[in-house]
């Protein structure tokens, strides 16, 4: 049996194929960077970036072509149709039939994705220096992340047939105000639950930093008592900082290798961005967006679904969730540079609060060369580049912006 390839496929198939190839294009000719990066970065330092970025951009590209086509071949090509019906034959059918599938298609999907997040994550990284990891502790991360994953997926997979079965016209809603709830439990249990599966996390003991958030807190009229230090450099060399959580669990958490190898002044920049994020609610903004975004999307899987499986008195087979794996892959790389949009405008946003609150610009000026320089960014990516994939502006867009806020 043909699935329909109706006219929101073929939208959604040429706007990803448009921007993959594009995105493709840009990574291989990047073009000349602008001179104004000769200001603040040296071009070995240029060249060095956009080697090594160029790589990590193949690997996306690549890994999400590969999984795209074999994706719209398993769905329209009727391979899925097939599938469906030997395990709803070898089951009998239930709620096990579609976690059955669920399964079978998550197993494919590692399987097709493995050679791209090992040579991504784990040679690459090591290939530049960053990787400070064993293969074996690779291994370990990727198990417990492939275990934390398909576990909370196959109870997913399991209450949505159900929610479909249970309310066949208003599935979508039911579905789209479930995952919403979830968006908001997982950011406030996330950060206490899962992420110390994989990292250790310890309150800061240095006095000079604890005396710097209790004078920034006090400017910002922002009680922080959770600045955490994370044992990054069990992983990486790379220095980096991020606000999570809600609530109670809401922290600032640093880089051990961020305090260790950038001066005072800089980390007081990081902090005072990060405290930033958090007094402007950059959290619940990102939130609200995103539970925005979800009901708009199950309202299109509600439409595409309706348009594109037989499904007499609301019933859906199995090979249904490979069509929802194919519509939500095409949707999220689709809809990239919107919610990348927001998302750079939030961290302009945290920049010039950042140095509002320290009254310190040359020191966040600093801090962006030296982590760019170090983490070896690409400091002068093409605008498509930046427009599509970028979440942080790139570094002098941001030197610029606190330039600006400084005046």
């Amino acid at each position: 049996m043909q699935l329909k390839l109706n006219g929101i496929w073929l939208v959604l198939i040429i706007l990803t194929g448009v921007f993959s190839l594009l995105f493709l294009w840009f990574t291989l000719f990047p073009g000349r960077p602008s001179p104004e990066i000769s200001q603040y970065f040296s071009a070995r330092q240029v060249s060095q970036g956009r080697d090594y970025v160029r790589g990590m951009r193949l690997v996306f590209i690549g890994g999400f072509i590969t999984q795209t086509v074999f994706l719209l071949w398993l769905v329209f090509g009727g391979r899925a149709v097939a599938i469906s019906r030997w395990i709803q034959q070898f089951t009998g059918g239930g709620l096990v039939s579609y976690v059955a599938f669920f399964l079978v298609l998550w197993l494919l999907l590692r399987l097709i994705n493995l050679p791209f997040d090992l040579f991504g994550s784990y040679y690459w990284q090591h290939r530049w220096g960053f990787s400070t990891q064993s293969l074996g502790n690779w291994w370990l991360d990727y198990f417990k992340s492939a275990g934390l994953e398909v576990v909370l997926s196959a109870v997913g997979v399991a209450l949505l047939f159900w929610i479909i079965g249970r309310w066949s016209s208003a599935w979508w809603l039911v579905g789209a105000a479930f995952l919403s709830l979830w968006l908001v439990v997982q950011s406030y249990l996330w950060p206490v639950l899962v992420s110390p599966l994989f990292n250790r996390f310890e309150p800061t003991k240095d006095p000079a930093v604890i005396a710097m958030v209790d004078e920034l807190s006090q400017k910002a009229q922002l009680p922080v008592d959770r600045v955490l230090v994370m044992d990054a450099s069990q992983r990486t060399t790379k220095a980096n900082a991020y606000f999570t959580g809600l609530g109670s669990t809401r922290r600032i958490v640093l880089y051990d290798n961020l305090l260790a190898d950038y001066p005072a002044d800089e980390v007081r920049a990081v902090v005072a961005h990060e405290m930033a994020h958090w007094s402007k609610g950059h959290i619940i903004q990102g939130l609200g967006l995103g539970i925005l975004a979800n009901f708009i999307i199950w309202g299109l899987l509600f439409i595409i679904l309706k348009t594109t499986i037989p499904s007499p008195y609301g019933h859906y087979p199995p090979y249904t969730w490979a069509v929802i794996v194919l519509f939500m892959a095409l949707v999220s790389f689709a809809a990239s540079p919107v919610m990348n949009h927001f998302s750079r405008n939030m961290e302009f946003e945290a920049d010039r609060v950042g140095v509002q609150l320290t009254g310190d610009a040359p020191a966040a000026e600093r801090l962006q060369v030296n982590l760019a320089t170090k983490n070896l960014s690409d400091v002068a990516p093409p605008a498509y580049i930046e427009w599509f994939s970028y979440s942080h502006p790139p570094a002098l867009a941001r030197i610029k912006a606190i330039q600006q806020a400084a005046k």
